[in-house]
């Protein structure tokens, strides 16, 4: 990011609230007891390892420049971050105002995750093999398909059609039909996942190959390029960006279809981990899991950018 592109606070207090807004969390944490039974140790540990963070990047950044910038972009919303957990701590197991289990305090769910860790950490790792096989499927046929529809007219009068009458039903909705053909709770959910990537990646991959300017292979084919050259070196290289729109795109939609094909009937996974939370009535774990789901999915995408940064950094300073 240039300097340009942080947010910066209109006023300096911002910095000091958010350098104090996990510190007044802790705070209160200790200094209130709660109205239920929980182990509290592992919140506090938490949110002190959330003060020193905001504590030693409030003290570098009177000495980094760079590092000033990126605080100051965040210091509001790291106050408002401070401010939520301890509104939420307050209301919740202090107090009862929230009502108690539906909506369990932060210092159960981390309660949780650290007890659970071990089942945690089997759970995610099963949701992502499932997902990172779907997915790759999914992305594979979707980039074949594309690449199919948008260079030949062949593929595009009779491909094209049946993606879009087949594309825009859920992947959910074709559960029974899955089940049937592939009878296997692990096949069966690295189908959906691959269904719900498929779409997008092959709508946006052939519109990225039918957006390149025709001037491009009207100049390679006057230097005598064949067909099978043109698409190597000029529909897929240029189709890139589009190709990674609907990677981007299929990700969340996957990810959604994996929690709930992990609902039916599978052995392992967040979205199963959830389904029996749920059955216990278990409103902490359920909420765990669902914090877990969140940082996945944000790991996920964090590679799927740096894949893409990388692939795509010839377009810096070209697209703003």
């Amino acid at each position: 990011m240039n300097k340009s592109s942080y947010w910066k606070p209109r006023s300096n207090a911002w910095q000091v609230l958010a350098a104090l807004s996990y510190p007044a969390a802790l705070v209160v944490n200790i200094a209130m007891r709660p109205i239920i039974e929980v182990d509290e140790r592992p919140y506090r540990v938490f949110l002190l390892a959330l003060a020193a963070h905001t504590a030693v990047c409030y003290l570098r950044a009177f000495h980094d420049e760079k590092l000033a910038l990126k605080y100051n972009h965040r210091s509001q919303f790291t106050f408002a971050a401070g401010a939520l957990l301890m509104v939420w701590d307050v209301l919740s197991s202090k107090t009862g105002s929230l009502p108690l289990p539906f909506f369990p305090g932060p210092a159960q769910i981390m309660e949780v995750l650290f007890r659970e860790r071990s089942a945690h950490a089997l759970n995610c790792l099963y949701s992502l093999r499932l997902f990172a096989a779907g997915f790759a499927a999914g992305a594979f046929c979707g980039v074949v398909s594309g690449i199919l529809i948008g260079w030949s007219k062949l593929w595009d009068y009779w491909l094209f059609p049946v993606m879009k009458v087949v594309g825009v039903i859920p992947a959910i909705a074709l559960i029974p039909i899955v089940l049937i053909v592939m009878p296997g709770t692990f096949s069966t959910a690295v189908a959906l996942v691959a269904i719900s990537a498929w779409f997008p990646v092959a709508f946006t991959t052939a519109r990225g190959i039918k957006s390149i300017h025709k001037s491009y292979f009207e100049a390679a084919r006057t230097l005598g390029a064949q067909n099978g050259y043109m698409l190597r070196k000029i529909a897929i290289p240029g189709a890139v960006p589009s190709i990674f729109t609907g990677i981007s795109t299929a990700t969340g939609i996957s990810f959604s279809t994996l929690v709930v094909s992990e609902m039916v009937g599978a052995r392992g996974g967040l979205g199963y981990y959830i389904n029996i939370a749920m059955g216990w009535m278990n409103y902490a774990s359920v909420y765990a899991a669902i914090l877990l789901m969140a940082v996945s999915f944000t790991l996920v995408l964090a590679v799927i950018n740096a894949i893409k940064n990388r692939l795509l950094a010839w377009q810096k300073g070209l697209v703003k």
